[in-house]
Formats: structure tokens, sequence, C-alpha cells
């Protein structure tokens, strides 16, 4: 019997070995990368904030130094 597990999209059963696996098709595997590009996931960690002293370098600023 194949594993199968719950698409995290649209929780219908997704079958392994499928090329969209975990998700049961090309279009929740779309959606969830959509999800990522528009940031709605985060993996939880410290910011920049919790660096202090730490100054963010604008990549311009080297180019007009030259």
């Amino acid at each position: 019997m194949p594993i199968q597990a719950k698409c995290p999209i649209c929780r219908k059963l997704a079958t392994h070995g499928e090329t969209s696996f975990p998700f049961c098709s090309t279009r929740c595997q779309e959606i969830d990368l959509g999800k990522w590009a528009e940031e709605e996931y985060r993996i939880p960690g410290p910011t920049l904030e919790d660096f202090p002293g730490r100054v963010e370098e604008d990549p311009d600023d080297e180019a007009r130094n030259r």
C-alpha cells in the first residue's frame, strides 16, 4: 500500500511518489510557494533588533564611495 498523507493546503490525500508530494496537486504546491513568497510563513529566530550595534549595509553606499 502506498504511503499517503493529507495535503497541507487542502487536506486531500496525497500519495508518496507523485511529483507534487506532500501536496495533492501542483496547484496546492504553488499556493504554498506563494505563501512563503508573501511572508505568510515565518521561521522563528532572532531579528536584527536582537543584535545591538549591527548596522545594515546599503550596497549602494559602496558604489557611491568609489
